[in-house]
């Protein structure tokens, strides 16, 4: 029989009550616009073979309805031994999580973890830390300012420096994801469930890297079949410095 967990349930009406109060209800924000709320990039790592992952998952699908919140799932890879494959699962992802790992002096990785802003590390069920985070970044001034503009089939990403940038290169990344899928697991420690999975990342595209001495424009190809973000992030996993939603 198809089940969800009980506590995701619970835990997703909690993160409903907690970001209701703490998340404006605004559109989302374009960087400069100080009436809205700053978009804040929170990176979900999970697993479809982790019996602890529903909880966050569903935490996640809310914070994907959220103005102000850029919310993504980077599915693993190191789970798919015991007993099933994660489809959304890619060595890339896991590579990305082991680099935080590494930038900021861990020597484990877990899940779910989520990364909010490429800075701080947040339990995937710790609702109350991820709301007080998502608030704190929020009223944090971005150091570069961004636009985007899509024409036909490009987009132009436009960065300026609000003040002198931390030393290192800069990466503009473009990161498409599916919306959503609902996945019947059949195998493994979740076998017997039906879980939703929300803005499932598939690709970070390398735009450019900035030095982010000067206000600079870079293109790309983007034909709008998947929905978007770009994120500008201290290389290699270093804070995310700007971002946006791709309109």
């Amino acid at each position: 029989m198809r089940r969800k967990t009980a506590l995701a349930t619970a835990l997703s009406a909690v993160l409903s009550a907690v970001l209701g109060l703490a998340l404006p209800s605004g559109a989302l924000a374009q960087q400069g616009e100080e009436a809205s709320p700053q978009p804040v990039v929170v990176e979900l790592f999970t697993s479809q073979g982790c019996s602890s992952c529903p909880p966050a998952d569903a935490l996640l699908k809310q914070l994907a309805q959220r103005p102000g919140v850029i919310a993504l799932a980077l599915h693993v890879d190191y789970w798919d031994y015991i007993g099933w494959k994660d489809f959304f699962a890619s060595p890339s992802n896991t590579n990305r999580q082991k680099g935080y790992a590494q930038v900021n002096g861990r020597k484990m990785i877990y899940t779910p973890q989520m990364i909010v802003m490429g800075q701080q590390d947040i339990p995937g069920s710790d609702v109350m830390g991820l709301s007080e985070a998502i608030s704190a970044y929020q009223a944090r001034p971005r150091p570069v300012a961004l636009e985007l503009q899509r024409q036909g089939g490009r987009l132009t990403v436009t960065v300026a420096p609000r003040g002198a940038l931390p030393e290192g290169p800069i990466a503009i990344q473009l990161v498409r994801y599916t919306a959503l899928e609902t996945v019947e697991i059949t195998r493994g420690e979740l076998a017997g469930h039906q879980i939703d999975y929300a803005n499932i990342v598939n690709d970070f595209q390398q735009v450019a890297i900035w030095d982010g001495q000067r206000a600079s424009a870079f293109t790309v190809d983007y034909d709008g079949a998947q929905p978007a973000a770009i994120l500008v992030q201290l290389g290699p996993f270093g804070a995310v410095l700007a971002a946006a939603q791709v309109e």
